[in-house]
Protein backbone atom coordinates (compact mmCIF):
# COMPACT_ATOMS: atom_id res chain seq x y z
CA UNK A 1 0.00 0.00 0.00
CA UNK A 2 1.04 3.29 -0.59
CA UNK A 3 1.13 6.68 1.90
CA UNK A 4 -0.45 8.55 -0.48
CA UNK A 5 -4.15 9.36 -0.13
CA UNK A 6 -5.97 7.47 -2.99
CA UNK A 7 -9.81 7.21 -3.49
CA UNK A 8 -12.36 6.07 -6.11
CA UNK A 9 -15.32 6.56 -7.43
CA UNK A 10 -16.82 3.68 -9.04
CA UNK A 11 -19.74 4.32 -11.16
CA UNK A 12 -21.42 1.59 -13.16
CA UNK A 13 -22.71 3.15 -16.37
CA UNK A 14 -26.59 1.32 -16.12
CA UNK A 15 -27.92 4.92 -15.65
CA UNK A 16 -27.27 8.71 -14.75
CA UNK A 17 -25.64 10.22 -12.17
CA UNK A 18 -28.48 10.84 -9.46
CA UNK A 19 -28.32 12.19 -6.14
CA UNK A 20 -26.93 9.07 -3.41
CA UNK A 21 -23.93 8.51 -6.07
CA UNK A 22 -23.04 11.92 -6.51
CA UNK A 23 -22.79 12.28 -3.12
CA UNK A 24 -20.41 9.49 -3.06
CA UNK A 25 -18.02 10.99 -5.66
CA UNK A 26 -17.83 13.94 -3.79
CA UNK A 27 -16.97 12.66 -0.46
CA UNK A 28 -14.40 10.64 -2.11
CA UNK A 29 -13.02 13.61 -3.97
CA UNK A 30 -13.43 16.38 -0.91
CA UNK A 31 -11.22 13.33 1.42
CA UNK A 32 -8.71 13.24 -1.77
CA UNK A 33 -7.85 16.78 -1.86
CA UNK A 34 -7.88 17.96 1.81
CA UNK A 35 -5.46 14.87 2.16
CA UNK A 36 -3.43 16.20 -0.99
CA UNK A 37 -4.07 12.93 -2.53
CA UNK A 38 -5.55 11.21 -5.74
CA UNK A 39 -9.60 10.60 -7.19
CA UNK A 40 -10.02 8.13 -9.53
CA UNK A 41 -12.57 7.46 -11.57
CA UNK A 42 -12.97 3.50 -12.77
CA UNK A 43 -15.95 2.52 -14.45
CA UNK A 44 -17.75 -0.92 -13.35
CA UNK A 45 -19.20 -1.64 -16.38
CA UNK A 46 -19.36 -5.93 -15.91
CA UNK A 47 -23.16 -6.09 -15.89
CA UNK A 48 -23.44 -5.38 -19.44
CA UNK A 49 -27.37 -6.19 -19.71
CA UNK A 50 -27.88 -3.40 -17.71
CA UNK A 51 -25.81 -0.68 -18.84
CA UNK A 52 -27.25 1.83 -21.21
CA UNK A 53 -26.20 3.63 -23.92
CA UNK A 54 -24.57 6.86 -22.96
CA UNK A 55 -24.16 6.08 -19.20
CA UNK A 56 -20.75 6.49 -19.05
CA UNK A 57 -20.46 9.82 -20.74
CA UNK A 58 -23.51 11.08 -18.94
CA UNK A 59 -21.73 10.34 -15.60
CA UNK A 60 -18.66 12.24 -16.20
CA UNK A 61 -20.40 14.98 -17.62
CA UNK A 62 -22.14 15.37 -14.90
CA UNK A 63 -19.09 15.17 -12.61
CA UNK A 64 -17.51 17.63 -13.95
CA UNK A 65 -20.61 19.99 -14.42
CA UNK A 66 -20.78 19.80 -10.20
CA UNK A 67 -17.13 20.83 -10.23
CA UNK A 68 -15.06 17.37 -9.75
CA UNK A 69 -12.16 16.58 -11.36
CA UNK A 70 -10.35 13.50 -11.18
CA UNK A 71 -6.42 12.19 -11.96
CA UNK A 72 -6.68 8.97 -13.33
CA UNK A 73 -9.30 7.59 -15.33
CA UNK A 74 -10.20 6.10 -18.44
CA UNK A 75 -10.70 9.55 -20.38
CA UNK A 76 -7.74 10.96 -19.21
CA UNK A 77 -5.10 8.42 -18.49
CA UNK A 78 -2.87 7.06 -15.29
CA UNK A 79 -0.61 4.35 -14.27
CA UNK A 80 -2.66 2.13 -13.13
CA UNK A 81 -4.90 1.33 -16.15
CA UNK A 82 -7.04 -0.01 -17.93
CA UNK A 83 -10.14 2.20 -16.02
CA UNK A 84 -12.75 0.19 -17.11
CA UNK A 85 -13.32 -3.37 -15.71
CA UNK A 86 -14.32 -5.30 -18.82
CA UNK A 87 -10.70 -4.25 -20.23
CA UNK A 88 -9.11 -6.20 -17.06
CA UNK A 89 -11.04 -9.45 -17.72
CA UNK A 90 -7.08 -11.27 -18.36
CA UNK A 91 -6.00 -9.35 -14.22
CA UNK A 92 -9.05 -10.89 -13.27
CA UNK A 93 -8.43 -14.07 -14.97
CA UNK A 94 -4.57 -14.56 -13.31
CA UNK A 95 -6.17 -14.20 -9.80
CA UNK A 96 -8.87 -16.58 -10.40
CA UNK A 97 -6.79 -19.79 -11.26
CA UNK A 98 -4.82 -18.82 -8.26
CA UNK A 99 -7.42 -19.16 -5.81
CA UNK A 100 -8.85 -22.55 -7.79
CA UNK A 101 -5.09 -23.57 -8.14
CA UNK A 102 -4.78 -23.10 -4.01
CA UNK A 103 -8.33 -25.00 -3.08
CA UNK A 104 -10.28 -21.72 -1.75
CA UNK A 105 -12.25 -21.32 -5.23
CA UNK A 106 -14.23 -23.74 -7.12
CA UNK A 107 -15.99 -24.20 -10.21
CA UNK A 108 -19.82 -24.73 -9.51
CA UNK A 109 -22.44 -26.36 -12.16
CA UNK A 110 -25.50 -26.18 -10.50
CA UNK A 111 -28.43 -24.51 -12.54
CA UNK A 112 -30.51 -21.98 -11.81
CA UNK A 113 -33.11 -24.04 -11.64
CA UNK A 114 -31.04 -26.36 -8.89
CA UNK A 115 -30.28 -22.93 -6.74
CA UNK A 116 -33.47 -22.00 -6.97
CA UNK A 117 -35.10 -25.11 -5.33
CA UNK A 118 -32.21 -25.14 -2.85
CA UNK A 119 -33.19 -21.81 -1.99
CA UNK A 120 -36.51 -22.40 -1.85
CA UNK A 121 -36.29 -25.75 0.59
CA UNK A 122 -33.93 -23.51 2.89
CA UNK A 123 -36.92 -20.89 3.14
CA UNK A 124 -39.47 -23.62 3.77
CA UNK A 125 -37.31 -24.83 6.54
CA UNK A 126 -36.90 -21.91 8.22
CA UNK A 127 -33.29 -21.48 7.21
CA UNK A 128 -31.86 -18.02 6.00
CA UNK A 129 -31.06 -18.95 2.24
CA UNK A 130 -27.55 -19.42 1.45
CA UNK A 131 -25.50 -21.44 -0.77
CA UNK A 132 -25.18 -25.14 0.53
CA UNK A 133 -21.80 -25.79 -0.84
CA UNK A 134 -23.09 -28.52 -2.73
CA UNK A 135 -20.41 -28.80 -5.79
CA UNK A 136 -17.37 -28.17 -3.36
CA UNK A 137 -15.64 -31.42 -3.78
CA UNK A 138 -16.80 -32.85 -7.33
CA UNK A 139 -14.42 -35.38 -8.68
CA UNK A 140 -12.93 -34.99 -12.11
CA UNK A 141 -15.26 -37.38 -13.55
CA UNK A 142 -18.30 -35.37 -12.06
CA UNK A 143 -16.96 -32.32 -13.80
CA UNK A 144 -16.35 -34.10 -16.98
CA UNK A 145 -19.96 -35.00 -17.06
CA UNK A 146 -21.18 -31.66 -16.21
CA UNK A 147 -19.45 -30.60 -18.97
CA UNK A 148 -20.39 -33.00 -21.30
CA UNK A 149 -23.93 -32.37 -20.69
CA UNK A 150 -22.97 -28.57 -22.32
CA UNK A 151 -23.31 -26.90 -18.73
CA UNK A 152 -21.56 -23.57 -17.54
CA UNK A 153 -19.60 -23.17 -14.49
CA UNK A 154 -19.82 -20.70 -12.24
CA UNK A 155 -16.91 -19.56 -9.76
CA UNK A 156 -17.68 -19.88 -6.57
CA UNK A 157 -15.30 -18.65 -3.41
CA UNK A 158 -14.94 -21.15 -0.61
CA UNK A 159 -15.97 -19.34 2.08
CA UNK A 160 -13.79 -20.64 5.39
CA UNK A 161 -15.39 -21.81 8.47
CA UNK A 162 -15.54 -20.26 11.94
CA UNK A 163 -14.17 -17.04 11.08
CA UNK A 164 -14.55 -13.58 12.32
CA UNK A 165 -14.64 -10.28 9.40
CA UNK A 166 -13.87 -7.56 11.35
CA UNK A 167 -13.32 -3.70 10.15
CA UNK A 168 -13.29 -0.23 11.73
CA UNK A 169 -15.17 1.71 9.20
CA UNK A 170 -14.66 5.88 9.53
CA UNK A 171 -18.36 6.40 9.81
CA UNK A 172 -19.84 3.08 12.03
CA UNK A 173 -16.47 2.44 13.82
CA UNK A 174 -15.70 -1.30 14.36
CA UNK A 175 -18.25 -3.98 12.29
CA UNK A 176 -18.29 -7.67 12.76
CA UNK A 177 -19.38 -10.71 10.37
CA UNK A 178 -19.38 -14.25 10.82
CA UNK A 179 -18.09 -16.88 8.16
CA UNK A 180 -21.45 -18.67 8.81
CA UNK A 181 -23.15 -15.84 7.34
CA UNK A 182 -22.58 -16.46 4.00
CA UNK A 183 -22.56 -19.26 1.38
CA UNK A 184 -20.28 -20.15 -0.95
CA UNK A 185 -20.52 -16.57 -3.21
CA UNK A 186 -20.30 -16.29 -6.87
CA UNK A 187 -16.75 -14.56 -7.79
CA UNK A 188 -17.12 -15.19 -11.69
CA UNK A 189 -20.33 -15.73 -13.54
CA UNK A 190 -20.97 -18.34 -16.11
CA UNK A 191 -19.93 -16.23 -18.73
CA UNK A 192 -16.55 -15.77 -17.60
CA UNK A 193 -17.53 -11.99 -16.36
CA UNK A 194 -16.30 -11.18 -12.06
CA UNK A 195 -18.71 -10.04 -9.91
CA UNK A 196 -18.70 -6.81 -8.00
CA UNK A 197 -17.11 -8.43 -4.86
CA UNK A 198 -14.79 -9.96 -6.49
CA UNK A 199 -13.78 -7.34 -9.20
CA UNK A 200 -13.89 -4.49 -6.94
CA UNK A 201 -11.54 -6.10 -4.17
CA UNK A 202 -9.07 -6.65 -7.14
CA UNK A 203 -9.04 -3.30 -8.80
CA UNK A 204 -9.03 -1.77 -5.68
CA UNK A 205 -5.76 -3.28 -4.24
CA UNK A 206 -4.19 -3.06 -7.56
CA UNK A 207 -5.16 0.24 -7.95
CA UNK A 208 -3.56 1.13 -4.63
CA UNK A 209 -6.88 2.51 -2.79
CA UNK A 210 -6.49 3.19 0.34
CA UNK A 211 -9.79 4.64 1.59
CA UNK A 212 -13.20 3.87 0.40
CA UNK A 213 -16.36 5.65 0.93
CA UNK A 214 -19.61 4.66 -0.34
CA UNK A 215 -23.22 4.31 0.75
CA UNK A 216 -24.36 1.59 3.14
CA UNK A 217 -25.91 -0.62 1.04
CA UNK A 218 -22.41 -1.96 0.85
CA UNK A 219 -21.84 -2.81 4.46
CA UNK A 220 -22.98 -6.16 3.50
CA UNK A 221 -20.62 -6.73 0.20
CA UNK A 222 -17.33 -5.85 2.50
CA UNK A 223 -16.97 -9.03 4.58
CA UNK A 224 -16.60 -10.56 0.87
CA UNK A 225 -13.68 -8.59 -0.01
CA UNK A 226 -12.30 -8.98 2.81
CA UNK A 227 -12.16 -12.33 1.81
CA UNK A 228 -10.60 -11.75 -1.18
CA UNK A 229 -7.91 -9.72 0.43
CA UNK A 230 -7.08 -12.07 3.16
CA UNK A 231 -7.26 -14.86 0.63
CA UNK A 232 -3.92 -13.37 -0.99
CA UNK A 233 -2.66 -11.84 1.94
CA UNK A 234 -3.24 -8.29 1.63
CA UNK A 235 -4.19 -4.90 3.40
CA UNK A 236 -7.65 -4.40 2.95
CA UNK A 237 -8.03 -0.23 2.50
CA UNK A 238 -9.90 1.61 5.45
CA UNK A 239 -13.90 1.84 4.59
CA UNK A 240 -16.40 4.05 5.25
CA UNK A 241 -20.18 3.49 4.72
CA UNK A 242 -22.29 6.68 4.86
CA UNK A 243 -25.61 6.75 5.57
CA UNK A 244 -29.05 6.43 3.86
CA UNK A 245 -30.11 9.68 2.02
CA UNK A 246 -34.41 10.19 3.22
CA UNK A 247 -36.90 12.21 2.01
CA UNK A 248 -39.01 14.50 4.43
CA UNK A 249 -41.00 11.85 5.78
CA UNK A 250 -37.56 9.90 6.88
CA UNK A 251 -38.33 7.40 4.17
CA UNK A 252 -35.59 6.05 1.70
CA UNK A 253 -35.23 8.08 -1.35
CA UNK A 254 -37.42 6.30 -4.29
CA UNK A 255 -39.05 7.06 -7.42
CA UNK A 256 -41.94 7.44 -5.86
CA UNK A 257 -40.36 10.87 -3.88
CA UNK A 258 -41.64 12.66 -7.65
CA UNK A 259 -41.46 15.87 -5.55
CA UNK A 260 -37.65 15.12 -5.42
CA UNK A 261 -35.27 15.20 -8.48
CA UNK A 262 -33.57 12.49 -8.39
CA UNK A 263 -31.09 13.26 -11.03
CA UNK A 264 -28.11 15.86 -11.40
CA UNK A 265 -29.13 16.12 -15.15
CA UNK A 266 -32.10 17.34 -14.09
CA UNK A 267 -31.03 19.97 -12.10
CA UNK A 268 -28.67 21.37 -14.74
CA UNK A 269 -31.85 21.32 -16.73
CA UNK A 270 -33.85 23.21 -14.16
CA UNK A 271 -31.76 25.68 -13.76
CA UNK A 272 -29.97 24.74 -10.58
CA UNK A 273 -25.87 26.14 -10.23
CA UNK A 274 -23.06 23.53 -10.06
CA UNK A 275 -21.51 25.39 -6.97
CA UNK A 276 -25.09 25.07 -4.82
CA UNK A 277 -25.49 21.59 -5.71
CA UNK A 278 -21.72 20.85 -4.73
CA UNK A 279 -22.55 22.88 -1.79
CA UNK A 280 -25.89 21.42 -1.09
CA UNK A 281 -24.74 17.78 -1.69
CA UNK A 282 -22.22 17.89 0.74
CA UNK A 283 -24.33 18.76 3.47
CA UNK A 284 -26.05 15.59 3.01
CA UNK A 285 -24.63 13.46 6.00
CA UNK A 286 -21.21 15.77 6.84
CA UNK A 287 -21.85 18.59 8.85
CA UNK A 288 -18.86 21.48 9.16
CA UNK A 289 -17.83 23.16 12.71
CA UNK A 290 -20.31 25.94 13.56
CA UNK A 291 -23.93 27.62 11.88
CA UNK A 292 -22.29 28.48 8.33
CA UNK A 293 -23.84 26.95 5.18
CA UNK A 294 -22.40 27.99 2.20
CA UNK A 295 -19.38 27.29 1.19
CA UNK A 296 -17.39 27.85 -1.60
CA UNK A 297 -15.87 24.10 -3.11
CA UNK A 298 -12.05 25.16 -2.15
CA UNK A 299 -13.25 26.20 1.63
CA UNK A 300 -15.00 22.75 1.68
CA UNK A 301 -11.88 21.38 0.77
CA UNK A 302 -9.86 23.01 3.31
CA UNK A 303 -12.64 22.32 6.48
CA UNK A 304 -13.67 18.32 5.21
CA UNK A 305 -13.02 16.36 8.04
CA UNK A 306 -14.21 12.67 7.66
CA UNK A 307 -14.66 12.60 11.77
CA UNK A 308 -18.23 14.60 10.78
CA UNK A 309 -19.31 12.69 8.82
CA UNK A 310 -22.94 11.74 10.05
CA UNK A 311 -24.07 8.53 11.70
CA UNK A 312 -27.80 9.63 11.50
CA UNK A 313 -29.56 9.48 7.56
CA UNK A 314 -29.49 12.88 5.87
CA UNK A 315 -32.71 14.42 5.10
CA UNK A 316 -33.35 15.82 1.83
CA UNK A 317 -35.24 18.93 2.28
CA UNK A 318 -36.14 20.20 -1.17
CA UNK A 319 -36.80 23.77 0.36
CA UNK A 320 -33.80 23.96 1.99
CA UNK A 321 -31.96 23.40 -1.66
CA UNK A 322 -34.06 26.26 -3.28
CA UNK A 323 -33.23 28.70 -0.39
CA UNK A 324 -29.15 27.50 -1.23
CA UNK A 325 -29.33 27.45 -4.80
CA UNK A 326 -31.34 31.24 -4.18
CA UNK A 327 -28.56 32.16 -2.02
CA UNK A 328 -25.42 31.70 -4.59
CA UNK A 329 -27.77 33.40 -7.54
CA UNK A 330 -28.05 36.66 -5.50
CA UNK A 331 -24.35 36.54 -5.50
CA UNK A 332 -23.92 35.81 -8.87
CA UNK A 333 -23.55 38.53 -11.62
CA UNK A 334 -26.48 39.66 -13.20
CA UNK A 335 -25.02 38.35 -16.68
CA UNK A 336 -24.41 34.73 -14.83
CA UNK A 337 -28.34 34.74 -13.43
CA UNK A 338 -29.49 35.84 -17.02
CA UNK A 339 -27.79 33.09 -19.03
CA UNK A 340 -29.82 30.74 -16.72
CA UNK A 341 -33.33 32.11 -16.67
CA UNK A 342 -33.34 33.44 -20.73
CA UNK A 343 -33.19 29.90 -22.09
CA UNK A 344 -36.31 29.06 -19.97
CA UNK A 345 -38.48 31.88 -21.26
CA UNK A 346 -37.35 31.02 -25.07
CA UNK A 347 -38.36 27.12 -24.41
CA UNK A 348 -41.51 28.13 -22.95
CA UNK A 349 -42.37 30.29 -25.95
CA UNK A 350 -42.03 33.52 -23.95
CA UNK A 351 -39.22 34.96 -26.18
CA UNK A 352 -38.00 33.62 -29.00
CA UNK A 353 -34.27 32.87 -29.92
CA UNK A 354 -33.62 34.95 -32.45
CA UNK A 355 -35.16 38.14 -30.60
CA UNK A 356 -34.31 41.73 -31.82
CA UNK A 357 -31.61 43.79 -29.63
CA UNK A 358 -34.27 45.79 -27.95
CA UNK A 359 -36.51 42.82 -26.67
CA UNK A 360 -33.51 41.08 -25.39
CA UNK A 361 -32.35 44.15 -23.36
CA UNK A 362 -35.91 44.58 -21.91
CA UNK A 363 -35.88 40.57 -20.95
CA UNK A 364 -32.81 40.79 -19.62
CA UNK A 365 -34.31 43.82 -17.67
CA UNK A 366 -37.16 41.66 -16.82
CA UNK A 367 -34.93 39.11 -15.18
CA UNK A 368 -33.13 41.18 -13.38
CA UNK A 369 -36.39 42.38 -11.60
CA UNK A 370 -36.50 38.65 -9.84
CA UNK A 371 -32.73 38.00 -9.33
CA UNK A 372 -33.30 38.33 -5.39
CA UNK A 373 -36.50 35.96 -5.57
CA UNK A 374 -35.48 33.67 -8.11
CA UNK A 375 -34.56 29.78 -6.51
CA UNK A 376 -33.91 27.99 -10.22
CA UNK A 377 -33.31 28.98 -13.73
CA UNK A 378 -37.04 27.88 -14.90
CA UNK A 379 -38.89 29.67 -12.39
CA UNK A 380 -38.07 32.64 -13.75
CA UNK A 381 -41.44 31.60 -16.93
CA UNK A 382 -44.13 31.68 -13.73
CA UNK A 383 -42.46 34.55 -11.70
CA UNK A 384 -42.34 36.85 -15.29
CA UNK A 385 -46.10 35.40 -15.89
CA UNK A 386 -47.76 39.08 -15.67
CA UNK A 387 -44.84 40.54 -18.29
CA UNK A 388 -46.65 37.98 -21.27
CA UNK A 389 -50.14 37.79 -20.77
CA UNK A 390 -52.87 40.54 -20.97
CA UNK A 391 -54.35 39.68 -17.81
CA UNK A 392 -53.62 38.82 -14.67
CA UNK A 393 -54.92 36.24 -12.37
CA UNK A 394 -55.77 37.39 -8.64
CA UNK A 395 -56.14 34.92 -5.77
CA UNK A 396 -57.90 35.73 -3.23
CA UNK A 397 -55.11 37.79 -1.01
CA UNK A 398 -55.14 40.24 -4.06
CA UNK A 399 -58.81 40.06 -4.17
CA UNK A 400 -58.72 41.36 -0.27
CA UNK A 401 -56.88 44.54 -0.93
CA UNK A 402 -58.80 45.26 -4.05
CA UNK A 403 -62.00 45.06 -2.18
CA UNK A 404 -60.86 48.43 0.37
CA UNK A 405 -62.61 50.91 0.43
CA UNK A 406 -60.11 53.42 -0.61
CA UNK A 407 -59.47 51.45 -4.04
CA UNK A 408 -61.26 53.45 -6.66
CA UNK A 409 -60.21 56.20 -5.03
CA UNK A 410 -56.31 55.60 -5.34
CA UNK A 411 -56.45 53.81 -8.66
CA UNK A 412 -58.47 56.21 -10.58
CA UNK A 413 -56.29 59.22 -9.51
CA UNK A 414 -52.92 57.29 -10.14
CA UNK A 415 -54.53 55.97 -13.78
CA UNK A 416 -55.21 60.00 -14.24
CA UNK A 417 -51.57 60.87 -13.43
CA UNK A 418 -49.94 58.15 -15.44
CA UNK A 419 -52.01 58.82 -19.13
CA UNK A 420 -50.64 62.11 -19.07
CA UNK A 421 -46.84 60.64 -18.50
CA UNK A 422 -44.65 62.04 -21.76
CA UNK A 423 -41.74 59.81 -20.15
CA UNK A 424 -42.48 56.62 -18.86
CA UNK A 425 -39.64 55.94 -16.72
CA UNK A 426 -39.56 54.07 -13.34
CA UNK A 427 -38.04 57.75 -11.93
CA UNK A 428 -41.67 59.22 -13.56
CA UNK A 429 -43.76 56.65 -12.08
CA UNK A 430 -42.28 56.96 -8.66
CA UNK A 431 -43.11 60.92 -8.59
CA UNK A 432 -46.48 59.76 -9.51
CA UNK A 433 -47.31 57.23 -6.91
CA UNK A 434 -46.32 59.60 -4.59
CA UNK A 435 -48.48 62.41 -5.95
CA UNK A 436 -51.38 60.53 -5.68
CA UNK A 437 -50.26 59.70 -2.18
CA UNK A 438 -50.33 63.54 -1.74
CA UNK A 439 -53.80 64.21 -3.90
CA UNK A 440 -55.75 60.71 -1.79
CA UNK A 441 -54.15 61.45 1.67
CA UNK A 442 -53.88 57.19 1.66
CA UNK A 443 -50.39 55.95 2.12
CA UNK A 444 -48.31 53.26 2.87
CA UNK A 445 -50.30 49.59 2.35
CA UNK A 446 -53.04 51.42 1.59
CA UNK A 447 -51.55 52.79 -1.18
CA UNK A 448 -49.19 51.04 -2.38
CA UNK A 449 -50.83 47.36 -2.26
CA UNK A 450 -53.78 48.28 -4.06
CA UNK A 451 -51.74 49.83 -6.82
CA UNK A 452 -49.40 46.65 -6.94
CA UNK A 453 -52.39 44.99 -7.28
CA UNK A 454 -54.22 46.54 -9.69
CA UNK A 455 -51.15 46.44 -12.40
CA UNK A 456 -49.13 43.10 -11.35
CA UNK A 457 -51.44 40.95 -9.92
CA UNK A 458 -49.46 40.58 -7.25
CA UNK A 459 -49.38 41.07 -3.34
CA UNK A 460 -45.78 41.08 -3.26
CA UNK A 461 -42.80 41.24 -5.78
CA UNK A 462 -40.02 42.99 -7.52
CA UNK A 463 -39.69 46.77 -7.58
CA UNK A 464 -42.75 48.21 -8.69
CA UNK A 465 -42.00 51.64 -10.57
CA UNK A 466 -39.66 49.79 -12.53
CA UNK A 467 -41.97 46.12 -13.14
CA UNK A 468 -44.62 49.33 -14.16
CA UNK A 469 -42.35 50.34 -16.74
CA UNK A 470 -41.33 47.20 -18.13
CA UNK A 471 -44.94 46.55 -18.39
CA UNK A 472 -45.16 49.21 -20.81
CA UNK A 473 -47.60 52.17 -20.38
CA UNK A 474 -50.37 50.78 -22.82
CA UNK A 475 -50.38 47.46 -20.67
CA UNK A 476 -51.05 49.44 -17.74
CA UNK A 477 -53.27 51.73 -18.51
CA UNK A 478 -55.67 49.03 -19.98
CA UNK A 479 -54.86 46.67 -17.10
CA UNK A 480 -55.97 50.13 -14.65
CA UNK A 481 -59.14 50.75 -16.93
CA UNK A 482 -60.19 47.40 -17.01
CA UNK A 483 -60.15 47.07 -12.99
CA UNK A 484 -61.89 50.39 -12.35
CA UNK A 485 -64.83 49.56 -14.62
CA UNK A 486 -64.67 45.43 -12.52
CA UNK A 487 -65.09 48.01 -9.23
CA UNK A 488 -68.22 50.15 -10.75
CA UNK A 489 -65.69 53.84 -10.21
Amino acid sequence: MTNEVRVRYAPSPTGHLHIGNARTALFNYLYAKHFNGKFIIRIEDTDEKRNVEGGEESQLKYLKWLGIEWDEGADVGGDYGPYRQMERLDIYNKYVNELIERGLAYKCYMSEEELEAEREEQIANGQPPKHSGKHRNLTAEQIAAYEAEGRKASIRFRVPDNVTYTFNDIVRDEIKFESSDFGDWVMVKQNGVPTYNFAVAIDDHLMNITHVFRGEEHISNTPKQLMIYQAFGWDAPTFGHMTLILNEDRKKLSKRDSHIIQFIEQYKNLGYLPEAMFNFITLLGWSPVGEEEIFTKSKLIEIFDPERLSTSPAIFDVQKLKWMNNEYIKASDLDKVIDLAMPHLIEAGRLSEDMDEETRDWAEKVIGLYREQLRFGQEIVELTDMFFNKTVELDEAAKEVLAEEQVPEVLQVFTDKLIHLDEFNKDTIKDQIKATQKETGHRGKKLFMPIRVATTGQTHGPELPLAIELLGKETIVERLDNLLKELGA
